[in-house]
């Protein structure tokens, strides 16, 4: 596919989403959500076999500034329409957060206002110390978009997603992972390396596994015991039925090395 205004390639069943606007420091315009629409949809077609993990990342300084801001001023879309276009970037995010193979998204710089959303959709985030993540919405007189109601409460709980959002301040790398708001941080310099290594451990796990796993703690806020154990029993019926399974009990029969050992690939 030809895209306008990301990056996508394919490398050792690893996925790259480069948001490529390093001029406007990654801030998402129109041709950069349809970009984003795109490459969900193939992920999706591809998910298993030869795409296993996605990095999402953004060139340059920043991973993105969020909206366009500098357009704003000259919108004017009725109430309506602001809602249906709000709408159109919900579904953006529902594939992007259900997206039923590992994602790790790699802050550099800002992740601000969407832009923070958008990382924090991911499976597990990884900044640089100059990486940080502002809920900038205040600034500019809104409220979070982009899921920013759903994901920031369940990371930090309540309290602390007031703070954030109130203060619209910035929260860097290492006060960032203190919280919960991120997993990791990663070198400056060595960014992207470490990155690809987490994405190819990840990327070596049981795919249909964690698909299911992925689908079923993405609800499990929101059912109650007697759904999740429901959910649990289907799910692990969908899991004994994959060839990774089976060859996983084999070779613990057979007492050979694990088919995915998480310890033992840190030390490769």
């Amino acid at each position: 596919m030809e895209y306008q205004d990301i990056l996508f390639e394919v490398s050792e069943k690893i996925a790259t989403i480069t948001l490529n606007r390093p001029e406007a420091r990654n801030a998402l315009s129109a041709a950069m959500r349809h970009d984003l629409d795109r490459a969900m949809t193939e992920i999706k077609g591809r998910a298993g076999d030869d795409i296993k993990a996605v990095i999402l990342t953004g060139a340059g300084t920043a991973f993105c500034s969020g909206g366009d801001v500098k357009s704003m001023a000259n919108r004017k879309a009725s109430v309506p329409e602001g809602r249906s276009r709000m709408r159109e970037f919900h579904h953006t995010l529902f594939d992007l957060t259900n997206l039923e193979v590992p994602v790790i998204a790699l802050v550099d710089g800002a992740a601000a206002g969407a832009g923070a959303n958008i990382a924090l959709t991911a499976d597990f985030v990884l900044a640089t110390p100059r990486g940080f993540i502002m809920q900038a919405f205040a600034r500019i007189g809104l409220i979070p978009d982009w899921g920013g109601f759903y994901i920031l409460p369940r990371l930090v709980g309540l309290q602390k997603a007031r703070e954030l959002i109130y203060t619209a301040r910035r929260v860097y790398a290492k006060e960032a992972k203190e919280i919960g708001l991120i997993y990791d941080v990663v070198g400056q310099d060595t960014a992207m390396a470490e990155t690809r290594a987490f994405a190819k451990r990840l990327a070596k796990a049981p795919t249909i596994a964690f698909g299911v796993a992925k689908n079923i703690l993405n609800q499990s806020f929101n059912q109650d015991a007697r759904t999740l154990s429901e959910m649990e029993a289907m799910g692990q019926s969908i899991c004994r039925d994959t060839e990774f399974h089976r060859e996983a009990v084999r070779r613990f029969a057979a007492k050979e090395p694990a088919l995915y050992d998480w310890e033992a690939m840190e030390s490769e």
